[in-house]
């Protein structure tokens, strides 16, 4: 029992406390990431706002993730797709054109990082959200 708690333990260090990589970077960047630092590590954004008359200038970026990049302790993010029958999926990024033949591929979602920066071009803050809300099969159900 004691030999699997130090393994958990171990994992979770190793692991950076979880969650997307880009969370992780933001979050530790706020007031010394530059636009150029972050440009240069993502890319350039889906959109950019600069204010005329000054003021925050906001990013934005779409970016595609699945449940195990978004939840990576969900114990069911974990599990998905091993040797059992492919759920349906709920977005158009995870279905399979090939057939049930096809293995299970994970359903993806998009997810918008929001970035404001100050006049100085420093990351100021972030937001993540997801661009469209999941509906849960419940209130799919209901609707």
């Amino acid at each position: 029992m004691e030999g699997a708690c130090l393994f958990l333990l171990s994992l979770m260090i190793l692991s950076g406390c979880g969650g997307p990589w880009r969370d992780r970077y933001l979050t530790k960047g706020v007031k010394a990431l530059t636009q150029e630092d972050i440009a240069e590590k993502f890319g350039p954004p889906s959109t950019a706002k600069t204010p005329v008359l000054g003021g925050d200038t906001v990013w934005t970026y779409r970016v595609p993730m699945g449940d195990r990049e978004v939840h990576p302790w969900d114990p069911s993010s974990l599990t998905a797709g091993q040797k059992t029958k492919a759920p349906p999926s709920p977005s158009p990024f995870g279905k399979s054109l090939a057939g049930a033949e096809e293995p299970y591929r994970e359903p993806l979602y998009c997810y918008r990082y929001t970035l404001s920066f100050g006049e100085d071009k420093r990351l100021k803050d972030w937001k993540r959200e997801e661009c469209v809300p999941r509906t849960s099969e419940d209130e799919a159900a209901s609707q």
